[in-house]
């Protein structure tokens, strides 16, 4: 018989619990003044661009770095990519300074030994490569290496600007918070896509970092998630997910029972131990929805950006979720695409539709962030966003495809 070891808390016991749960954990309101942001970044050999940076001498570069200037957090990827997340944050000006100081003190150390940070969302020289060894990720890997070979450029190649934003003030401000990230996602996907070349190729797609997600796992990673009510809707979501892993104080964990945590929760097995409230939790962490409840909303949808742009997704995100009026018009701006994901990642601002509601939203989003004085020196820059790309029908990708023909994906 095949065992978890024994429950580490008592056993969640019913679909009821699970919603109680996660409606407790996952969405908790409060004035919504705190401002997050997770940078990922590539990193390369400018004079070996077709080689992985090992992971050891990345690692080394930062060994003597207890706390990085701003405050952020510094970690690794599973492919060796570096990632910055700022400390909760009030208000955008601080947020910025915070990453802004530390990317500083990053490209320092990276320069010292020869490395930079790339300016794309996907490795555009290197196929995938997994360096960093944990549980997780073997497990993470082997469920994906099940489903198709995009699982390793997802962990091992991509990387992404994620906003994390308050879930809002009430209930009505959550749904309405809520509805507005979802709504936005191709609207914002093909105002920042910046992934057109993967391992040597243009691949055909504006943003192929989202074109990964959008084939990797539809039950876990391709769409929002559904209904009226974001608690229920999470909550039905996760418990019709497949289980990814279960994990074990010894032994390698249990990869792809072949259940969903729904089956999981409801008839149990004889090889398996109910599952608790801390099998739940980390179920949550393997689900990767375009905007993610984590008592804040993370929003996962925006391809990594060249510098200086990285806050601009930011800047407008807040902007545009800064009043309910905002937010209500900017969500009626972007319900015509709202569901243009592919054609989003494919074609970008291109598309008529995607192009149109990209300059409605940006126009809403800097006005807001005038009235909420944001700063001119963002606000500032935002529109400069918007005049080099959006107003022209571009994005970042585009200043890496070749205008003249005979190159293509």
């Amino acid at each position: 018989m095949t065992t978890t070891g024994p429950p580490i808390a008592p056993p969640l016991g019913s679909r009821d619990a699970a919603h109680r749960y996660i409606r407790r954990i996952c969405f908790k309101t409060g004035p919504p003044d705190v401002v997050g942001a997770e940078l990922e970044w590539l990193v390369a050999d400018p004079a070996h661009p077709n080689d992985p940076v090992p992971l050891d001498r990345l690692q080394d570069a930062f060994r003597e770095t207890a706390t990085l200037p701003g405050g952020s957090t510094l970690t690794f990827e599973p492919g060796g990519q570096l990632e910055l997340s700022s400390p909760p944050a009030t208000g955008l000006a601080s947020c910025r300074r915070t990453l802004d100081a530390d990317l500083t003190h990053v490209d320092d150390a990276l320069s010292r030994l020869g490395l930079t940070l790339l300016t794309t969302a996907i490795d555009p020289h290197r196929p995938p490569r997994r360096q960093l060894r944990e549980p997780r990720y073997d497990a993470m890997e082997a469920y994906y290496d099940r489903r198709g070979t995009v699982g390793r450029t997802m962990m091992c190649s991509t990387a992404a600007v994620q906003v994390n934003l308050d879930a809002g003030v009430d209930a009505a401000d959550v749904v309405r918070r809520w509805q507005a990230l979802n709504t936005l996602g191709p609207v914002l996907v093909a105002a920042f896509a910046n992934s057109p070349r993967h391992a040597g190729r243009l691949t055909g797609w504006k943003s192929s970092r989202q074109a990964v997600w959008l084939r990797l796992d539809p039950p876990r990673t391709s769409r929002p998630v559904p209904g009226v009510d974001p608690a229920t809707g999470w909550a039905d979501y996760a418990l019709d997910a497949p289980v990814m892993l279960m994990r074990r104080d010894s032994g390698d964990w249990i990869t792809d029972p072949g259940i969903t945590f729904r089956q999981w929760l409801d008839a149990g097995s004889a090889a398996y131990r109910p599952p608790t409230e801390d099998d739940l939790a980390y179920h949550l962490t393997t689900l990767f929805p375009p905007v993610r409840p984590r008592a804040w909303f993370e929003v996962r949808y925006v391809d990594a950006q060249p510098r200086p742009w990285w806050p601009v997704p930011v800047a407008l995100l807040v902007g545009l979720l800064a009043d309910a009026a905002t937010a209500e018009r900017a969500t009626a701006a972007a319900l015509p695409v709202a569901d243009a994901w592919e054609t989003a990642a494919r074609c970008a601002l291109t598309d008529p539709a995607l192009g149109l509601a990209a300059r409605r939203c940006f126009t809403l989003g800097i006005e807001s962030l005038r009235r909420v004085r944001a700063g001119p020196d963002l606000v500032a820059l935002v529109e400069a966003y918007a005049e080099r790309y959006v107003d022209r029908g571009r994005c970042p990708a585009d200043d890496a495809i070749p205008t003249t023909r005979g190159e293509s994906g």
